[in-house]
């Protein structure tokens, strides 16, 4: 195949390419086509990744409310079964143990849903970037169609 040079930035690529892998311009036959191919959707592999974290999410949150639930046992425990003067230090300890741990998972359920928040906005800036590219070099195309001239632009 031969090498085709950008008529953004100057740089040559490849003939088959979609953009320019130095400015992200797409070619220019691609910019007067009024039928080009819609923007593709969201592929599945791309949302991968985030199911394995909400996944993740989920089984904290649920270690969590267990451990919570093996707190409030410890509890009852203490007052039912036996001697309520027992050492209640150890009682507090565990509790205390139980709590702190529940609630490190609790948050790690919430940092991975952060992680697939952030995930999915980075995802979408990327994709609007895209757009906004796409839509700028279509316009360009509509005006040197519209003026009959190809403008030249300095490299970069």
């Amino acid at each position: 195949m031969d090498d085709v040079k950008c008529k953004e930035c100057g740089t040559e690529h490849p003939a088959g390419a979609k953009v320019c892998p130095a400015c992200g311009a797409p070619p220019l036959e691609l910019r007067h086509r009024d039928d080009a191919a819609p923007i593709e959707g969201v592929r599945t592999t791309d949302l991968e990744p985030y199911v394995g974290l909400r996944y993740i999410a989920r089984l904290f949150k649920v270690l969590a409310a267990l451990l919570f639930v093996m707190m409030l046992g410890e509890i009852v425990l203490y007052f039912i079964g036996g001697d309520p003067r027992g050492p209640i230090v150890e009682l507090l300890g565990v509790i205390t143990r139980l709590l702190v741990l529940s609630g490190l998972m609790w948050g790690g359920g919430d940092l991975a849903l952060l992680l697939v928040d952030a995930g999915h906005d980075i995802r979408v800036a990327r994709i609007l970037l895209g757009r906004i590219n796409h839509e700028l070099h279509r316009a360009s195309g509509e005006r040197e169609n519209r003026s009959g001239q190809h403008v030249e632009r300095a490299p970069r």
